[in-house]
Parts: structure tokens; sequence; C-alpha cells
């Protein structure tokens, strides 16, 4: 029982400090700290995916690349999806400096006219 309870609270707390954490770098005034993670994630993917890929290719039988590829592939981009949910918080926390540099161009181009 208490080893179940422990297992549920770290696959719960877990993701909830990944999102945290990611919210946390992206909100900073450097862009490049938001995009620690997601490149973990994404280099994590690629090699889940090219282990997987050496893994199940066995030269000798003659099945078709296609038994090992669209696994393959397939397992890439459902390991990507991690990526592709710290993208997003990326972009959506990094709206408000987007915005804040369009607006400092306007006011560069008022005093310039």
């Amino acid at each position: 029982m208490e080893r179940t309870l422990f297992l549920l609270c770290f696959f719960i707390l877990l993701p909830i400090g990944f999102i945290v954490l990611q919210i946390f770098l992206s909100r900073q005034e450097s862009k490049w700290p938001g995009l620690v993670l997601p490149g973990l994630s994404f280099l994590f993917s690629l090699c889940i995916a090219v282990g997987v890929y050496l893994f199940m290719y066995v030269p000798p039988q003659d099945n078709g690349l296609g038994t090992v590829i669209i696994p393959t592939i397939l397992l890439f981009l459902m390991y990507n999806i991690p990526t592709l949910i710290l993208l997003a918080i990326y972009f959506a926390c990094r709206e408000k400096y987007r915005k804040k540099k369009q607006l400092d161009k306007m006011n560069i181009q008022d005093l310039d006219g």
C-alpha cells in the first residue's frame, strides 16, 4: 500500500515539477533557459528511437524495412509529445517578451520619425 501511494505521488508530482520548472525557465529574460527541457526531451526521444531501431533491425532476416521503420517513427513521435507540451509552455510564457519587444521597436521608430 505504501509503495503504491509513493509511486502514485511520484508519477503525479514529477510531471507537475517539470511543468513548473519549464514555466520558471521560460519566464527568464534570456530565451535559452526555456529551451533546455524541450531540448533534453527531444534528445531523449531521439536516443530511444535510435536504440529501438538498432535493437529491432536484424540484417539477416528479410522482413522488409517497414517492420522496423514504422514502429520506430511512431515511437519517436510518441516520445516527442512531452517535447511539444514543453514548447507550447515556452511559447505561451514568451508571449509577454515578444509584445514588449514589439512595443520597444515601435517606440524607437516613433523617436526616429
